[in-house]
């Protein structure tokens, strides 16, 4: 009594023994042509296996560079905070008001006079910690662009017209009372 698949599936009625005989000489027939004509045997089955293989190794190294990504802007982004932290000016709640943009919106922060001047004139920038603002100086400034522009929120530019205008009107006194 033979217990192969192929008897199994002749006895339970799912081939016919007409495609017994098909598939057997299809069989053969590869069988002998790899032998004579050095025709390799494709395993569909090998194929499909490697192809996933394949397939994970891309999905692994996508993962794996997202996460590589991830992890340097975190790191950037606590490099950014510790220059903010350690290098940010005094806010004065009691000082005049500063607006400025940011994007669309209009922000204010309150400010010395003395710090307000600096602004104005590119010595000092505005940048964004959190949903906070806090005024740090140029070099501070610069390198912090250098991680993420986008977090340098108010930087004026430092002309020569303005320092020589700055000597132009040094002779000339500017009341107390007077604001802009």
């Amino acid at each position: 009594m033979s217990n192969s698949l192929k008897d199994q599936l002749l006895n339970a009625g799912l081939v016919s023994e007409k495609q017994v005989k098909k598939a057997k000489k299809a069989k053969y027939q590869e069988g002998k042509e790899a032998r004579n004509g050095g025709k390799e045997i494709v395993d569909h089955s090998k194929l499909a296996a490697e192809k996933a293989k394949n397939a994970k190794i891309a999905k692994d190294k996508a993962l794996n560079q997202q996460q590589t990504e991830k992890a340097q802007r975190k790191a950037v982004s606590a490099q950014i905070k510790q220059l903010v932290e350690m290098n940010r000016l005094p806010k004065d709640p009691d000082g005049t008001a500063y607006n400025f943009s940011d994007g669309k919106k209009v922000k204010k922060i309150y400010i010395s006079d003395e710090i307000i001047d600096q602004l104005s004139k590119g010595r000092l920038c505005i940048t964004k910690l959190g949903d906070q603002y806090e005024v740090i100086p140029l070099p501070v400034a610069d390198k912090i662009a250098q991680r993420d522009e986008s977090r340098i929120i108010v930087k004026n530019e430092k002309t020569e017209q303005s320092e020589q205008e700055e000597d132009w009107y040094a002779d000339y006194e500017i009341p107390d009372d007077l604001m802009w």
